[in-house]
């Protein structure tokens, strides 16, 4: 299998790259990105690119690709409803577009979050974008497209968030977050169920698309 991934610096997204590490079903893996990701393998490949509004420079390497593993996202604190809709919203469709168009047979799988706003009018900002990013994802053609909302995230194997409010939160309940998970499997999860749960449903499917904490805990 071969699969793509944007956002693979961010904490989900390191999370999932390290389960496709893993896997000995996935052959290759393109991780699109500003930044490095900072390891080398065999079957780790980058590509590098700035515009994430514009992918024509760099469509003749997106071809050929079984899965999109897309952790690309921002957090909405600090930000207008442009922004962060330019970013939740244009940056994913802006990719997605050109992927449902060179490989119409992918899955693409979008981390989106707990408490997303489906009929896109509520009062939560970030909860509607996320909604209407979802929305549109699901109607683009791709063979598959599964929505990913996990609540509280558990990073594993010396994963950090790249938000310093994020990275103090876990250093201050880092020893009561296994706990949380146990007694609260319906609101927590970890970075390496969550890589575990895309590869499964990117192989196999899913019989909803659109899989909330609980279900990405039972995948």
């Amino acid at each position: 299998m071969r699969v793509l991934v944007f956002g693979a610096t961010g904490m989900v997204g390191q999370g999932v790259l390290h389960e496709c590490l893993l896997d000995p079903d996935v052959e290759s893996i393109v991780c699109v990105g500003r930044g490095s990701v900072g390891q080398q393998r065999p079957k780790l490949h980058e590509l590098a690119h700035n515009d994430f509004l514009d992918f024509s420079p760099i469509e003749n390497h997106l071809s050929g690709f079984d899965a999109c593993f897309y952790c690309l996202g921002v957090s909405s604190a600090g930000l207008s409803e442009q922004d962060y809709r330019r970013i939740t919203y244009g940056f994913t469709l802006a990719a997605a577009r050109v992927l449902v168009r060179l490989n119409p047979k992918m899955t693409f799988i979008y981390v989106s979050g707990a408490g997303t706003d489906s009929s896109e009018r509520g009062r939560s900002m970030w909860a509607r974008v996320k909604g209407k990013t979802e929305n549109e994802l699901l109607h683009l053609g791709f063979h598959a497209a599964y929505m990913f909302r996990p609540g509280l995230i558990v990073p594993l194997h010396g994963i950090q968030s790249k938000t310093k409010a994020y990275r103090v939160f876990y250093k201050l309940l880092g020893p009561v977050l296994p706990a949380l998970q146990g007694r609260f499997p319906k609101y927590v999860t970890t970075t390496e169920q969550i890589g575990r749960a895309m590869l499964k449903v990117a192989k196999h499917g899913w019989p909803k698309p659109v899989l909330e904490t609980s279900d990405i805990n039972e995948v």
